[in-house]
């Protein structure tokens, strides 16, 4: 049964810095692209960054480049979601989420497998 569990997430000031977590079970990261979206309340989900071990990809949101890392331990089936300089506007809900094979354009649609999503919020 594939699942996944966010963690990391909660209430830093602008600035500030936060580690999630997606602790991932049921397959393998080896094959599979890990993808971290994130919601506000009133907009439409969207991707964050992306990871694939077979194929190299790393991605990121132009909103979010230089400021945040995305990593992987393939023994420990976690990524990571390394999130420095936060900004009031990176308050969301944040998922992660599988999809087989490469990240691609890392549109939320065509990620199949959802955690239950972690919440982040910036404010001072």
């Amino acid at each position: 049964q594939v699942q996944l569990v966010e963690s990391g997430g909660g209430l830093v000031q602008p600035g500030g810095s936060l580690r999630l977590s997606c602790a991932v079970s049921g397959f393998s990261l080896d094959y599979y692209a890990i993808g971290w979206f994130r919601q506000a309340p009133g907009k439409e989900r969207e991707g964050v960054s992306c990871i694939s071990s077979r194929y190299g990809d790393i991605v990121y949101a132009d909103s979010v480049k230089g400021r945040f890392t995305i990593s992987r331990d393939n023994a420990k089936n976690t990524v990571f979601l390394q999130m420095n300089s936060l900004k009031p506007e990176d308050t969301a809900l944040y998922y992660c989420a599988t999809r087989f094979g490469r990240c691609g354009s890392y549109n939320y649609k065509d990620f199949g497998s959802w955690g239950q999503g972690t919440q982040v919020t910036v404010s001072s």
